[in-house]
């Protein structure tokens, strides 16, 4: 049978004509799948992956579009779909390996909630006004700009006040690594 011949007999649904045309170009997949992908048996899993394409899209093909072309678009976007999936999976595994390297420490989380509670005793210890202006800025975000006016005061003194609340704190941050 001629390939035109065959090509329509395939768009119809004809099994045989799909036979005589995997038979035709399976080797010539194979070998174009080996050039790109270095395992045997991925190779011969995307030659019957295209194959399955040819059938299921059968009636995209065009009459007046070489076949050989339209045989060979499929396994290249198949072989790329590989690569991907390829890359996907060893994100993946080095993900969960470095995870497994970087295993979670409970001791790691209770130091950091022992030091942020003795941080706010310390903050608790601050006068009054520059616990304020400190928790303003620290906790709720708010730059000098927007504490100045809220509290009726200059940058400046919220400046200073920052200041010396920070320098309380590093005066002080250092007793608890001794103890710990």
């Amino acid at each position: 049978m001629e390939e035109l011949r065959l090509i329509k007999s395939l768009k119809e649904g004809s099994r045989e004509a799909f036979s005589i045309l995997y038979k035709q170009y399976w080797t010539r997949v194979y070998h174009f799948c080996t050039l790109y992908l270095n395992n045997r048996e991925r190779a011969e899993d995307v030659v019957q992956e295209v194959f399955i394409k040819i059938w299921e899209f059968r009636h995209l093909i065009r009459d007046d579009e070489r076949f050989e072309s339209f045989l060979f678009i499929i396994t290249r976007n198949l072989i790329f779909n590989q690569f991907r999936k390829d890359l996907n999976e060893d994100f993946y595994k080095m993900t969960v390996l470095s995870a497994m390297e970087n295993s979670y420490d409970i001791e790691d989380e209770i130091d950091a909630y022992n030091l942020s509670k003795y941080i706010d005793q310390l903050i608790a210890e601050l006068p009054e006004r520059r616990r304020l202006i400190f928790n303003l800025s620290r906790k709720e975000y708010k730059s000098y700009k927007e504490i100045a006016l809220l509290l009726n005061i200059s940058e400046k003194t919220v400046k200073n006040q920052i200041a010396e609340a920070l320098k309380f704190l590093r005066q002080n941050i250092p007793l608890l690594i001794y103890f710990v």
